[in-house]
């Protein structure tokens, strides 16, 4: 840890006649330290640390005693007086009488105060860790999302570039596009994906103009737009198909760095589908667009409230052929070496609280930035259970989202 001494602030403490060349006055007490402060002008590099509290009587008259004087002062055995050594703190009534624990580690001295804490924190999040995710939709009017309290679809045109104002107010830079799409769009190919003028890519052109500095993430997935609520081109038999779905996929990719999106992001689970987006994507002349890839995106119960949002549960069946199986672990090292020989920029593990060892597992095992997304079934947990008395929202949001800093994302 590195310390600094700064000079005086311009709102340190004054008394009229008190000479700043004499001495910096804080409060009631002056302090003269070799190497830091000046007299008239002049470093006391060679002195000793002097620490003289002035009387009230020479606060009052504004008469200040000079260097020499403090200093003759402490010679003869004669300091300026201090306040009291504080009493120690009694223990209650009935409290054993034991001999102190013969430690030479208490791990509690470096817990003692708020100051200690916080200097030694390990881990700190700030807005610029977050990415915001916000859903949208054709109309003008926002909705509220019936099981994801204090969260709403927004109008494109007007809700959307208010919420994201009030994100960039607090600090927060970065979003992430969901889109809920009328039915009449859906089909079997999910074709309205890669409309050139559809809601995501419109979106993104107008936040875009009214934010230029915006980053912004777009959903690289299929089951917004699918008839059948699926990431990929369902076959008759029920398989998810998947080469045909990842070429569906590389032309949503395409048309949304068309529209202006920084980075893309897959979340569908395509074996394959990094390499052949990256290569689109650098075919179309958008060798900067990065991909930020869903590496370990599992089968998850999390997810309901996300897809009741989005009007995108499958009509038939799971996702557990393509998603990863909640019970393995090792798995998630071929998804992440793979995800980085096909050209992933960012990896990411979703969900995130209930799979901090794979955040970890990543962290440990990559060099590149490790995304981690707290899913709707995570919030809307601890909203409900704040609902109800059991826990404080505000704290237990944080915790969470600090755990998952900890655990290793960036």
């Amino acid at each position: 840890m590195a310390f600094a001494m700064f000079g005086a602030p311009s709102n340190t403490l004054t008394v009229k006649s008190i000479n700043y060349d004499s001495y910096v006055l804080r409060q009631t007490g002056f302090f003269c330290q070799p190497s830091t402060l000046c007299c008239k002008g002049e470093l006391t590099s060679k002195r000793q640390i002097i620490r003289a509290v002035a009387e009230s009587s020479t606060l009052r008259t504004g008469t200040v005693k000079s260097i020499e004087e403090c200093e003759a002062a402490v010679i003869s055995g004669n300091p300026p007086p201090a306040p009291p050594t504080r009493a120690k703190p009694q223990p209650p009534p009935g409290t054993p009488c034991v001999s102190p624990l013969p430690l030479s580690r208490r791990l509690r001295r470096n817990r003692k105060s708020a100051i200690l804490r916080t200097a030694f924190q390990e881990t700190t999040i700030s807005p610029a860790n977050f990415i915001l995710p916000l859903f949208i939709h054709e109309g003008e009017e926002d909705t509220p999302i019936g099981a994801m309290p204090g969260c709403y679809r927004l109008g494109w045109r007007h809700g959307l570039v208010e919420e994201v104002y009030k994100a960039r107010d607090v600090g927060v830079n970065s979003v992430v596009l969901f889109p809920k799409i009328p039915d009449a769009l859906k089909s079997a190919t999910g074709d309205e994906a890669y409309n050139e003028n559809g809601l995501v890519p419109r979106a993104i052109r107008l936040l875009k103009d009214k934010y230029p500095d915006l980053v912004i993430y777009t959903d690289v997935a299929l089951d917004p737009y699918s008839s059948d609520g699926h990431d990929g081109i369902v076959r008759e038999d029920g398989v998810i198909m998947n080469d045909e779905t990842v070429y569906q996929l590389c032309r949503q990719a395409v048309a949304q760095a068309r529209a202006g999106a920084d980075v893309v992001s897959p979340s569908d689970m395509m074996d394959g589908r990094v390499a052949a987006i990256r290569h689109a994507l650098d075919t179309e002349g958008f060798q900067d667009v990065s991909i930020l890839s869903y590496t370990a995106k599992y089968a998850s119960a999390f997810y309901g409230p996300f897809r009741e949002a989005l009007d995108s549960n499958p009509r038939f069946g799971d996702k557990k052929t393509y998603q990863m199986n909640p019970a393995n672990y090792r798995e998630a090292l071929l998804e992440t070496s793979t995800d980085e020989e096909e050209g992933a920029d960012i990896l990411m593990v979703k969900p995130a609280m209930p799979y901090l060892d794979v955040i970890r597992l990543l962290r440990d095992s990559s060099s590149l930035p490790i995304a981690a997304y707290q899913v709707s079934g995570e919030y809307s947990m601890i909203r409900a259970a704040a609902s109800l008395g059991m826990l404080d929202e505000k704290k237990a949001m944080l915790e969470s989202l600090l755990c998952i800093k900890r655990a290793g994302a960036d």
